[in-house]
């Protein structure tokens, strides 16, 4: 790609960050990354990103771009001891109280690194970019442009010892997560910031990493979702170190604790049986540790009529996504993707290009996540007709994928990003889903076939 300017800043290191200061490399002749938190030099949990001692997934949608960005970092990954799944057998996967049937051929591999190991990963090789440097332990305490504030030329950065500097630059990047500060400095600098939408979901995490016995499961990663009727999940997944981590999870109200004795009770009511008993005798390897997240959080950039050049805002600082579907990273994944096309372009108009085109992976993750969500009963939002539908439909498609591969693929494939959730309501897939409802309700001798659908009030998703 032919440079179009000499320095980008970078503001944040988490992977929202990381992957478009990667990007942003084949388009200037410098970038600067500048992260609040001290950085670790190996794999090891952070102030910053305190989710990350919970269980992250890297869909096969984030896969793909990583080992694209950073050719062999999946390789190195595996060399690394992070377990790769590649059978069927080696997942289980249970939605709205149905396993999905997974009897199907191998499909695209799965890794499962912990988040602190994948970051560091990514940082190391951000790190070995030729034109790329990191400052750490560095606040960012605002933005500097021209006199007619149409452009953003610098970013304000304090250092540890109290020193400010002036960072100028063609491009800043504001990666800084939920917390991101550019709604408050565009109304500083004369812009009406963005629109919000917020779903309140009011979900919390419990965490402990554990060792289980050889051969305790066959499975690497079991993920259980929430039913309406519980609101409760939990997750565990094998992990590098020969160590698994063990996430709990419960909405408003369904909490889970993190005294040792009921962490193990609320297992129990979630897990079935094979997998407690695996969890109950395993060997912990830390404490319990806990993670609330309060909403899910986007920010409509792409709608701004107005918007000063020499700015973009990235990853979690435009949208933050309930953790528990996994999707965080590999939506930051497709966002460095629409970079590096908007950047093709060069600088003319780069935010509108960029706004619009973060904006299509943004859609389906939000999409899923907020409709998924919105089934939970103690989640509080409006639930249109639309969305209530939906939910029906996909819950009436979980049953049906009970004894359909197939549907367990599609479902599948749309869940990690790699099909638009349009896929799902293709009629080849609705005709699968309708039959293989009927054949769990079969019709009364003499009524209508359509009549032995679930009514839309007991679907789950």
């Amino acid at each position: 790609m032919q440079k179009i300017g000499d320095h980008a800043a970078v503001l944040g290191a988490s992977m929202g960050g990381l992957l478009a200061a990667r990007v942003l490399a084949d388009a200037y002749r410098r970038v600067t990354i500048v992260e609040r938190d001290p950085l670790p030099e190996s794999a090891l949990d952070r102030k910053g990103v305190p989710q990350g001692r919970h269980a992250h997934g890297l869909l096969p949608s984030g896969a793909q771009v990583l080992d694209e960005l950073f050719p062999g970092l999946l390789a190195d990954l595996v060399a690394d001891g992070v377990p790769v799944l590649r059978n069927p057998r080696e997942f289980q996967f249970i939605f709205g109280g149905h396993q999905l049937c997974l009897d199907g051929e191998p499909g695209e591999p799965s890794y499962l690194p912990s988040r602190p190991c994948l970051e560091a990963h990514v940082r190391d090789r951000v790190r070995a970019l030729s034109n790329v440097s990191i400052q750490d332990r560095c606040e960012v305490a605002g933005l500097v442009t021209t006199p007619a504030r149409d452009r953003v030329t610098a970013a304000r950065v304090l250092h540890a010892g109290g020193s400010e500097e002036i960072l100028a630059a063609d491009l800043v990047v504001d990666a800084t997560g939920r917390g991101g500060r550019t709604s408050t400095w565009l109304k500083e600098i004369g812009y009406d910031p963005p629109a919000e939408e917020q779903l309140r979901v009011d979900i919390k995490y419990a965490s402990r990493h554990l060792r289980l016995r050889a051969g305790a499961l066959e499975e690497k990663l079991i993920l259980i979702g929430a039913p309406p009727e519980q609101s409760v999940g939990m997750a565990l997944f094998a992990q590098e170190g020969d160590r698994w981590i063990l996430t709990l999870a419960g909405y408003a109200g369904h909490h889970p604790p993190t005294d040792e004795d009921e962490f193990l009770a609320f297992a129990r009511a979630v897990a079935p049986p094979r997998i407690f008993a695996a969890i109950r005798d395993a060997e912990p390897l830390d404490g319990i540790r806990a993670h609330r997240f309060p909403a899910n959080l986007r920010r409509r950039y792409e709608r701004l009529r107005r918007f000063p050049a020499g700015l973009l805002v990235s990853g979690d600082a435009i949208c933050s996504f309930n953790p528990v579907y996994g999707q965080g990273m590999s939506v930051a994944a497709l966002q460095a993707v629409a970079l590096r096309d908007s950047l093709a372009g060069g600088e003319a108009e780069l935010a509108r290009r960029f706004f619009r085109a973060a904006a299509k992976p943004i859609n389906s993750a939000w999409q899923l996540t907020s409709g998924a969500d919105l089934a939970i009963p103690a989640v509080a939002g409006p639930r249109p007709i639309p969305v209530r539908a939906i939910n029906a439909y996909v819950g009436w498609l979980q049953a049906a994928a009970e004894h359909d591969p197939a549907l367990s693929e599609q479902f599948l494939r749309v869940t990690g990003l790699l099909d638009p959730p349009a896929r799902l309501l293709r009629p080849a897939v609705a005709l699968r889903v309708i039959a293989g409802n009927l054949r769990r309700h079969p019709a009364p001798r003499g009524s209508a076939g359509h009549q032995a659908v679930p009514p839309i009030t007991t679907a789950t998703r």
